[in-house]
């Protein structure tokens, strides 16, 4: 009986601490490890009970209070200091100590330095694990403690603002291998290169989703006086049975669809525990010829493609890594009968490891069954297609040394035809709003160094509106962040698709020029020239690390106020003797240029003939009166040619004479 009465009492305390405790909450960007901007009045906010006094201490690693702050919660239940800058120095580790009357927490490992926050779609999404093949050795030997990260777990609202993001797995982790492998490949090469330039610590928040476009990330506010049809339309869908009822039906009809597929496929049967079209001793004799380059399947549902790859006694049971480049849309790959690899939409680059003692001595075989819901299944070109071998093969920069080439002929086998899949699909994180409601305001009022912006792929259909919409958000951020002078670093869309020598007018460049003419006109903002390091066939191009360096010499000159030259700037021009003269703000590498066109009054575009010297642009006009010259005015300006003498490109640009 005293053991029951004891065990009560134990329960009874430990609800009652639980309670007191529960009284005062933090947002969960203050966590152990954490890092704060320096140079600033910090503020720390969070909820309790109305009226309770919070008080803040920052203490040393000596336990000495360096700042300290005091707050009263309000009606509503939250509260807010700032601790003062003044005596709090770059470094750490320091220790926060939060108040009340019956609840006491401690924050540890507390870096003060430098917080950015990294913001848009896929591009700033594409991790570390992607890009790993073309920085093995660099990513392999390098760890940082004084870089820290922070990656916001993806959510949407579409009844307003929330106060508080979901939890996430990297909570301000260190910079290690580890650690940053399924974290922004730009986020980390900016924070490893800004803490050794700086050398104080950094925070790295990225808060980014793929495929979102620009109206995701703007205020209700904002939008409502010029695009009130844009705020009713997420107003719509503001029902949670609604969009939990229609979510529950299409992963249904997607797996109901996917079911059928499988049944109807003729590869599925197993034989001796593997798929019939799978296994090595299959008979495919009579399967089709394709080659590669070639082939295009436009069916809805499955169809499979086999290879036969020769492997010698030297490579025979050796572990490998293959490589498929990238295919659209979804594939499941095996060797010899065994499931190596599957990849469910079109864009992570295949590269599937082969465990030791798969590969055999003498006839192998490759078997990709592709899945197609839309569009035609096909390989990608300027991709690597092979098997590679040694301690080198997960590298792409350099390709491994030890490796087996694919053919390009395959041998082709239709599976199933399907009908369309059902699809009322409600993807509420590309609705107006959904994202800064909730995933950008609960961060605010957390102080930040600067924002980098690096997203409009998403905005290309609709390219016109890229540039007032651009201004709401960094308008608007600027106010939620109680920062008007909030740097922003525009990261500009890289190159892209086909290469076309002719004259064309698309969505990619008109939202470059909105990235380029809304950072030039804003006296808190840079626009990165990411032209030159995409890739025709890839919309993620792997070269995170060159984009990094580019933003941080714009947060350089931004934010620092150093003195460094960027992208070249047109600052003035003179039509005379059927030419047309450019200046710049600074010297070019001299010689032909690429990819100038002028047009006249009838807004008729016409390649044009440039020179540079200097920091004059010489342009032979093919009409007689000029009033428009284009640069790069392209998807894909291929092999654009105009450099700086610090081998920073000319950003595309539009200019009207008159």
């Amino acid at each position: 009986m005293k053991r029951s009465l004891l065990l009560l009492s134990i329960v009874l305390m430990a609800l009652t601490a639980s309670e007191a405790t529960a009284k005062v909450k933090l947002p969960q960007l203050f966590q152990d490890g954490m890092v704060l901007q320096r140079g600033a009045d910090i503020p720390i906010w969070g909820w309790a009970d109305a009226g309770d006094e919070i008080s803040i201490e920052m203490l040393n690693d000596k336990g000495k209070v360096v700042s300290a702050a005091t707050a009263v919660t309000s009606e509503q239940g939250k509260w807010q200091a700032r601790l003062p800058k003044k005596k709090i120095k770059a470094g750490g580790p320091f220790t926060l100590n939060i108040k009340s009357p019956d609840y006491t927490s401690q924050i540890k490992d507390v870096l003060v330095g430098d917080v950015w926050l990294c913001s848009g779609q896929s591009n700033i999404d594409v991790t570390i694990e992607r890009v790993y093949p073309w920085y093995t050795t660099e990513i392999d030997q390098y760890e940082n403690p004084q870089v820290r990260l922070f990656r916001v777990q993806n959510e949407t609202s579409t009844s307003g603002p929330k106060d508080d993001i979901r939890p996430t797995s990297i909570n301000w982790k260190p910079l290690t291998k580890q650690n940053a492998w399924l974290f922004s490949a730009v986020g980390y090469f900016l924070g490893k290169r800004m803490q050794e330039e700086t050398k104080v610590p950094q925070g790295i928040i990225v808060n980014s989703w793929g495929g979102t476009p620009i109206e995701a990330w703007v205020s209700a506010d904002s939008l409502r006086q010029d695009y009130p049809l844009l705020v009713e339309k997420t107003r719509l869908y503001d029902n949670a049975d609604f969009v939990r009822a229609q979510q529950l039906a299409n992963q249904q009809a997607d797996r109901r669809w996917n079911q059928l597929l499988d049944e109807r496929d003729p590869g599925m049967t197993k034989v001796e525990g593997e798929h019939r079209f799978t296994a090595l001793g299959y008979d495919d004799s009579q399967w089709a010829k394709v080659n590669q380059w070639q082939w295009r399947w436009r069916g809805v549902g499955s169809v499979w493609l086999r290879q036969h790859v020769q492997i010698d006694k030297a490579h025979a049971g050796k572990p490998a890594r293959l490589l498929l480049g990238t295919l659209f849309d979804a594939d499941i790959t095996y060797i010899n009968g065994r499931q190596v690899g599957r990849t469910y939409y079109q864009y992570p680059p295949r590269r599937y490891d082969i465990p030791e003692g798969l590969l055999r001595e003498g006839d192998n075989v490759i078997t990709v069954r592709f899945i197609n819901k839309y569009g035609a299944a096909h390989f990608i070109p300027e991709k690597p297609y092979l098997l590679a071998f040694g301690d080198d093969r997960q590298s792409l920069n350099p390709l491994p040394k030890d490796v087996i080439t694919l053919g390009e002929e395959w041998k082709q086998h239709d599976g199933a035809s399907m009908p369309s899949c059902p699809s009322g699909d409600v993807s509420l994180q590309n609705m107006p709003t959904t994202l800064y409601n909730a995933v950008l305001h609960p961060l605010a009022p957390y102080a930040l160094a600067g924002v980098v912006w690096y997203q409009g792929e998403s905005n290309t259909g609709n390219a016109r509106d890229y540039a007032p919409m651009l201004r709401k958000l960094m308008g608007g951020w600027r106010q939620l962040f109680d920062n008007p002078q909030l740097p922003f670093v525009i990261v500009q869309l890289a190159n892209y698709m086909a290469c076309v020598e002719q004259p064309q007018n698309t969505g990619w460049s008109q939202v470059r020029e909105a990235q380029r003419t809304v950072a030039l006109a804003d006296p808190w903002a840079e626009s990165v020239v990411n032209i030159d390091l995409g890739e025709t066939q890839d919309i993620h191009p792997l070269r995170k690390k060159e984009v990094a360096e580019r933003i941080g010499l714009c947060l350089d000159r931004l934010v620092w106020g150093k003195k460094v030259n960027l992208f070249p700037q047109v600052v003035g021009h003179e039509v005379k003797d059927g030419q047309v003269v450019l200046t710049l703000d600074q010297p070019l590498r001299n010689g032909q240029l690429k990819y100038f066109e002028l047009a006249g009054s009838d807004g008729r575009f016409q390649n044009a003939e440039a020179q540079a010297e200097g920091n004059l642009v010489t342009i032979k006009a093919p009409m007689t009166a000029p009033v428009i010259v284009r640069y790069a005015w392209k998807d894909n300006p291929l092999g654009a040619n105009a450099y700086s003498l610090d081998g920073l490109p000319l950003s595309p640009f539009e200019l009207r004479f008159k």
